[in-house]
């Protein structure tokens, strides 16, 4: 029924505490649009800053430095992309500052957490291509004379980027991934190789059902309709872009190291899984490891970020960064 001034009350999509989309082109985000301001973090003496990517479209990004940087040496460097379906949360969420100071803390890197435009107003290749537009700008300081001073100084461009996120974070970071291999014959974004990624409860689906199991059953309407809205024009879940495993290009991945956390109650654990598999038998020439969380479901470590499963998640980091073997 349409008030006074002609608007709709009428819901087109209604993704359930996430957001509601109305039929009159309304956006009512429920969630996810709470911001915190950075700064020096008191527990764990990480230091963060917002910076402007690229002015226009509009790219910004969260700094997170750790206190800790050995003399004489540099440190590795995570562009992260955070999760929230396409449609809500941003690097300036209070849901990701905790985690992102922790993980600076622990593992001693530097990261990038890039804010990454949203659907419906921005849909598809939107996000991808904000992470293209980070992914080169942080390239752009190998050389020690770009324009952010953090970069130029504690990041280990020798030893490569890492790329990684949650949910829908984790996606783009493997579209980033493939899209380097897939257009450049050295894996490498203006001289800066992509080392590894880190998915955490990747967002991935596809037409067949991996599982029937009750989770699975609850989550597919929110996923299909997610991918809907986040991509209009796609012509079905198997597209490549959501179900990886239906690439023919998956093999050309530009990194040679993939961590994969797959929480065991999550119903997306199964896609996980699948990654690895097509990821092995695409011919890709890199080492895949998936790590089950028993007992977990998405995204635990945001939701408790101190929990023993979180902790462990952070050490295990550490050591994936700071590896230099696949």
């Amino acid at each position: 029924m349409a008030d006074q001034k002609g608007s709709s009350n009428e819901i087109l999509h209604d993704l359930f505490a996430v957001m509601k989309i109305y039929k009159d082109g309304r956006v009512e985000r429920l969630s996810g649009t709470d911001v915190v301001p950075a700064g020096l973090d008191a527990e764990t003496g990480v230091l963060s800053k917002d910076v402007v990517i690229s002015p226009e479209p509009k790219v910004s990004a969260r700094l997170y430095l750790p206190p800790k940087i050995p003399t004489g040496r540099k440190l590795p460097l995570l562009l992260y992309f955070h999760g929230g379906a396409f449609v809500v949360e941003s690097a300036f969420s209070p849901t990701y500052m905790k985690p992102l100071n922790l993980l600076a803390a622990e593992a001693n890197v530097l990261i990038v957490s890039v804010d990454f435009r949203l659907a419906p107003e921005h849909p598809l290749p939107a996000a991808y291509d904000d992470g293209w537009t980070a992914l080169k700008w942080a390239a752009s300081h190998a050389a020690g004379d770009g324009g952010e001073e953090w970069l130029n100084e504690y990041a280990d461009f020798d030893g490569g980027i890492f790329l990684g996120g949650d949910s829908v974070g984790a996606n783009i970071s493997h579209y980033l991934a493939l899209r380097v291999g897939s257009t450049t014959e050295d894996n490498s974004v203006d001289g800066v190789k992509i080392n590894g990624l880190f998915f955490n409860c990747p967002l991935f689906w596809g037409e067949d059902r991996l599982s029937n199991d009750l989770g699975t059953q609850f989550i597919a309407p929110f996923v299909e309709t997610i991918w809907k809205i986040a991509l209009p024009e796609a012509t079905g879940l198997d597209d490549p872009r959501i179900n990886p495993s239906k690439d023919p290009e998956l093999g050309k991945l530009g990194c040679k190291k993939v961590l994969i956390y797959v929480p065991e109650k999550d119903a997306l654990k199964h896609r996980g899984w699948q990654y690895k598999e097509s990821l092995v038998s695409s011919g890709w020439q890199g080492a895949v490891e998936v790590v089950e969380v028993k007992g977990e479901n998405h995204i635990f470590n945001l939701n408790n970020p101190t929990c023993d499963n979180a902790i462990a998640m952070l050490k295990k980091l550490a050591t994936f960064f700071h590896d230099s073997n696949p």
